[in-house]
């Protein structure tokens, strides 16, 4: 009763409801800091017309999006991209849906699932492919307790894990075991030195009954710090699938009493979470991205690659959209922040993972963030790749030695990814033509999205921090 559903009519939708007693249908959309939304409507308004026609509500609500004079807005089902609810008390289905403008009855620019529909039509329309393969690894941490001051005169956080090396002296009521994963050392201890196993295996299972293809789940690198793989799909397909991962990742861990966070670098001094993601383009049935260059890739995977390493910085403001991404884009944390390619390579920001097979071809993104609403950020590397390969653009010779090994002449030759979230949306800002191309992006929406950010950067500038005080009030 639990997997993803598909359904070829609203009529039959509506039949599942009723055969299944499900009470209510929950409308769920993510809004442009990637946030999953929902609201929810009773069985008894689920008709053929709730599905076709969608429902209305207040757009100006929605950061964002549309101004209090022209709010209101199309929330409409899609019916191909349906679930069952497994944390509601009460039987519920989710049901993925697209924003339409209700004035033109077209998808609304500013939807990032709309945005991610245009991406894929714009590859097929453009004849360099006919799908695009999106593989996403989001890393994440568990905490058992979570502390956030923000007051005029009081500004600091705390979290604790049981895991955290920094708790290995501390006193328990029942006793402090010892067995904990020391600072970079979580990548894979056995149990009891991992904690999490039967929490992760929960959470993929959980993932699977919603209809996720799961593959695995193992500790990461820093201690309290966890993957769940699944598997690769088309662009729209995948993102969904990480909107339904973050869903359950929360959800379990809260009915565990337990606090999960997508934050990129909750930890000081320890590795940070990234969301790797596989890319790959096919067309006519066959893997684009094979060939007999470099690491076995083709040309056009070589200039996909180029298209990513000229623009990355402009795709930093959607891959790594927090100003916290950017305490985790440092060197010598596993971060790749340098801008080359590598078939070894990790701390090359383009990695390209071996295959078996000719079918397995693909590149690995590495900078990218579990931040990042998936929508625009898959949108946004796949019109970056295009723009690659319509330009023919080379990403130059490969690194395979370890880049942070290099002398350092040499490291100032390699570019790098963004600092900073100011200067990830003023990269954004200027380099931006090849989103537009399709009108799979829009000036308004990134007008919008980049005043939407800067707001968070303004709050962030101008707070006071605690270690400025540890640095400077005695000077």
């Amino acid at each position: 009763m639990s997997k993803h559903l598909k359904f070829k009519s609203a009529a039959e939708l509506v039949k599942y409801i009723k055969d299944n007693d499900i009470q209510n249908i929950d409308f769920e959309f993510t809004d442009l800091r990637g946030k999953l939304q929902h609201t929810a409507q009773h069985v008894d308004t689920a008709d053929e017309d709730l599905f076709e026609k969608g429902i209305y509500f207040d757009g100006s609500s929605i950061a964002g999006w549309k101004s209090i004079n022209e709010s209101d807005m199309n929330l409409r089902p899609d019916i191909t991209k349906v679930t069952v609810d497994p944390f509601s008390s009460i039987p519920t289905v989710k049901v993925f849906c697209d924003i339409y403008d209700p004035l033109t009855d077209k998808p609304y620019d500013l939807d990032p699932r709309s945005i991610a529909k245009k991406a894929e039509a714009h590859l097929r329309d453009s004849g360099l492919g006919d799908e695009a393969y999106f593989g996403p690894e989001a890393e994440f941490f568990v905490f058992d307790d979570v502390r956030i001051n923000n007051e005029m005169n009081h500004v600091s956080y705390y979290v604790d894990s049981i895991e955290g090396p920094y708790n290995s002296g501390t006193k328990y009521d029942n006793g402090n075991l010892g067995h904990r994963p020391r600072v970079k050392g979580g990548y894979f201890p056995e149990a009891p030195v991992d904690s999490l196993a039967d929490l992760r295996a929960e959470m993929l299972s959980v993932m699977g009954e919603m209809g996720v293809p799961v593959e695995k789940h193992h500790h990461e690198v820093a201690p309290s710090q966890c993957e769940l793989g699944i598997k690769y799909a088309t662009l729209t397909e995948s993102a969904d699938n990480i909107q339904i991962y973050k869903h359950v990742v929360h959800n379990v861990a809260h009915a565990y009493g337990r606090s999960a966070t997508f934050l990129p670098k909750p930890i000081f001094g320890d590795n940070g979470s990234g969301m790797h993601v596989h890319q790959s383009i096919w067309k006519s049935g066959k893997p684009s991205f094979a060939g007999k260059s470099y690491a076995g890739l083709s040309e056009t995977a070589l200039y996909y690659i180029g298209g990513i390493i000229k623009h990355a910085k402009a795709l930093n403001a959607f891959t790594n959209p927090s100003t916290n991404s950017y305490k985790r884009l440092v060197p010598g944390y596993e971060a790749p922040v340098l801008l080359a390619y590598s078939a070894r390579n990790r701390s090359a920001s383009c990695r390209i993972p071996f295959g078996h097979s000719p079918k397995e071809k693909r590149i690995e993104v590495r900078f990218p963030d579990p931040m990042a609403n998936p929508y625009l950020a898959f949108s946004a590397m796949l019109m970056a790749g295009l723009d690659g390969i319509e330009n023919k653009i080379h990403p130059g010779d490969a690194m395979d030695k370890n880049l942070y090994d290099l002398p350092a002449d040499e490291l100032s030759q390699v570019p790098t990814v963004c600092g900073s979230l100011r200067e990830a949306l003023e990269a954004l800002s200027n380099d931006h033509q090849f989103l537009l191309k399709g009108n799979v992006f829009t000036t308004e929406m990134l007008e919008n999205y980049i005043d939407l950010k800067m707001e968070e950067v303004a709050i962030y500038e101008t707070t006071p921090h605690p270690v400025e005080f540890m640095m400077y009030y005695s000077s």
